[in-house]
């Protein structure tokens, strides 16, 4: 008997998560969502899994060996998640932040705790999301800044990193 849909989200709510805004850049432009559904597959080769709503507007952008890049955001980023998760046009969400590249040209967050910039190596279609596996192409360490996380469907504040 499947789980009713609701309760599974209950649940999920009380599963922290880092916040973090995934982004891509192609000759469509820059483009970019806000994303919790982010973790370690293995360290080697490093590799990343994001989960994207198959709904989303941004979806199309992210192709199979595309660049990609998670910014994990520090406390004072709330806006910029805010951005990425709200306004429509792209081009709005960019200005919400200062942006460089690394490697693969995907755009990296000035000030984000970490980045960590990737090339998309598989996509698989599970339900209404697609499961994006990201070949670590290089990362990018910020300060040791309090980070962002999702919890009880509200933002939350963590304490500063050790060094």
């Amino acid at each position: 008997m499947p789980v009713d849909r609701q309760l599974y989200r209950d649940a999920m709510a009380r599963l922290g998560a880092a916040v973090n805004v995934v982004t891509t850049a192609n000759e469509s432009g820059r483009h970019g969502f806000t994303a919790s559904a982010v973790c370690s597959v293995t360290d080697d080769p490093a590799t990343l899994l994001v989960c994207m709503n198959r709904g989303s507007r941004s979806r199309e952008h992210f192709r199979l060996g595309g660049p990609l890049c998670v910014n994990v955001l520090a406390t004072h980023q709330r806006p910029v998640s805010e951005a990425f998760a709200t306004l429509d046009l792209m081009s709005e969400r960019f200005e919400a932040g200062a942006w460089t590249t690394l490697d693969t040209g995907a755009p990296v967050l000035d000030g984000a705790i970490a980045a960590f910039d990737c090339v998309i190596s598989e996509v698989s279609e599970v339900g209404t999301h697609s499961v994006l596996f990201c070949t670590v192409q290089a990362v990018r360490l910020g300060d040791s800044a309090g980070g962002l996380i999702y919890f009880g469907r509200d933002y939350h504040a963590l304490p500063h990193a050790a060094a």
